[in-house]
C-alpha cells in the first residue's frame, strides 16, 4: 500500500489545481453562499462533491474512454452541459435591486432538495470536468493500479471538492460578508450570470468548431 503514496499525492495535488481554478461550480457556489441560507450553500457544495463520483465513476468503468473518443457522444454533453449553464445564468441575469441577497428568509429561497441539485448537475454535467477525470485515470493513475486503490483516489477527490466549496459556503454566508455584498448584490448576481453565459457559449462555440478542451489533465476542470 506504501507503494501508492506518490501516486495519491500526485493525484492530490493536480485536484488542488483544478478545484480552485475558476469555473461553473465556483460561480454557482457563490451566487449560493451570498443568495440563499447557509443551509442551501452547504447542501450545493455536497451536491458538487457528489457530483464528483459520477466522473470517478465511469472513469473507473472506462466509459470515459468512450466518451472522450466519441465526438457525438462528447458533442450531447457539452450541449447538454452549455444548455443547463444557460438557464442558471438567465436565472441570475433576472436579478432585481433589492432583491433576494442578504435576506435569506423570504420566499425565493430554494427547498434543500433544489439546492442539492443544483451542485450535483452544475458539475456532473461539467464537460471539462469529464476530460479532466478521463485523463487522470488515463495518464497519472496507473493501469495497474488497483481499482479499490482509484476508488480511494475518487472518494478523495470527492470528500475535498466538497470540503473546498464547504468553505466558500461558510465564508460567503458569514454576516459581514453579505453586508458587505448587500448594496451591490444584484450586479453581482448579473456578473456571475455573465460569466456563465460566456461558459456556456464556449462550449457551444467548441460544438461548433470541433474544438476540444485539453486532455492534460494539470489544465485544470475549470470547477
Amino acid at each position: 500500500m506504501n507503494s501508492y503514496w506518490p501516486e495519491f499525492f500526485t493525484v492530490a495535488l493536480v485536484h488542488l489545481l483544478a478545484v480552485a481554478s475558476p469555473g461553473p461550480d465556483f460561480a454557482v457556489m457563490l451566487r449560493q453562499a451570498l443568495c440563499q441560507s447557509r443551509r442551501n450553500a452547504l447542501l450545493t457544495a455536497a451536491g458538487i462533491g457528489v457530483g464528483i463520483l459520477v466522473h470517478v465513476s465511469y472513469s473507473l468503468l472506462g466509459i470515459g474512454l468512450i466518451i472522450q473518443q466519441s465526438i457525438l457522444l462528447f458533442t450531447i454533453l457539452k450541449i447538454a452541459g452549455a444548455l443547463y449553464l444557460t438557464w442558471i445564468a438567465v436565472q441570475c441575469l433576472r436579478a432585481q435591486e433589492g432583491g433576494v441577497y442578504v435576506d435569506t428568509k423570504n420566499s425565493s429561497q430554494q427547498t434543500g432538495l433544489a439546492a442539492l441539485r443544483l451542485g450535483f448537475l452544475t458539475n456532473a454535467l461539467n464537460p471539462k470536468a469529464t476530460l479532466f477525470f478521463v485523463s487522470l485515470f488515463s495518464v497519472i493513475i496507473s493501469p495497474g493500479t488497483p481499482v479499490a486503490v482509484q476508488a480511494g483516489y475518487g472518494a478523495y477527490m470527492a470528500l475535498a471538492t466538497g470540503l473546498w466549496f464547504t468553505l466558500v459556503a461558510v465564508f460567503f454566508t458569514l454576516p459581514a460578508v453579505r453586508k458587505n455584498f448587500n448594496r451591490f448584490g444584484h450586479w453581482l448576481d448579473r456578473l456571475m450570470g455573465g460569466v456563465l453565459l460566456l461558459l456556456a457559449g464556449q462550449l457551444l462555440l467548441s460544438t461548433v468548431s470541433g474544438a476540444e478542451p485539453p486532455s492534460d489533465p494539470s489544465s485544470g476542470m475549470g470547477q
